[in-house]
């Protein structure tokens, strides 16, 4: 999968789908997500920073997180993130950070990770009690989203009741869905949610780190 989001990095900021896409999620996250200046976060599935490129004025630091070099290669570069972005090219369910975060946000990374549980439980871990967690992603659709010659796509999309109840069973408080986005494609609707729940101060069923 990182070798075909590594081809895509050269032209990823100028699909046009993707930057509608990027902009109507970043900006429900600067409504929605109460940032400020001291603030850790982590950007899961960062890709060339167009997220991250919203959140990071309003915060201290963010550390990026992606499997694809190129992808991250792009963020680096890019003037508005310099000294505020640190990037790590890593798959945080095999191998964890040594850190845990005020924050962490993701836009339509959680499909291509194969298991959900064990994500929502990695983010669980690396967040601080009573931090929060903002996640896009697509509402369940019938497969035809991405093209056939997508790689690493586990899953059309997600049932919100069916997430919720996997957040809850690792931590997660006041969770709540919006739809932040619609993607019109070939005469079909593509809703994409914004989910945000709270870290508990307790974590049933939480596992180590290692």
């Amino acid at each position: 999968m990182s070798e075909y989001f590594d081809n895509k990095a050269r032209d990823w900021d100028a699909d046009d789908m993707v930057r509608k896409l990027s902009s109507a999620i970043g900006s429900a996250i600067l409504e929605h997500v109460p940032l400020h200046s001291q603030m850790s976060v982590m950007d899961f599935g960062a890709g060339t920073g167009l997220i991250g490129s919203y959140v990071a004025p309003r915060v201290n630091k963010i550390v990026a997180v992606d499997t694809s070099e190129a992808m991250l290669n792009r963020l680096v570069s890019k003037p508005e993130l310099r000294g505020k972005v640190e990037a790590v090219c890593r798959d945080i369910t095999d191998k964890p950070l040594d850190a845990q975060f005020d924050l962490i946000i993701s836009a339509m990374a959680m499909h291509h990770v194969e298991d959900t549980h064990k994500l929502i439980q990695r983010f669980a871990e690396h967040l601080k009690p009573g931090a929060m967690l903002a996640l896009a992603d697509l509402d369940k659709e019938d497969g035809s989203f991405h093209p056939d010659e997508a790689a690493g796509v586990f899953h059309h999309g997600f049932e919100r009741g069916e997430l919720q109840v996997i957040l809850e069973k690792h931590g997660f408080e006041n969770v709540r869905f919006q739809t932040a986005h619609t993607v019109n494609r070939e005469d079909k609707e593509f809703p994409v949610f914004l989910l945000i729940a709270t870290k508990g101060h307790a974590l049933p069923n939480a596992g180590s780190m290692s």
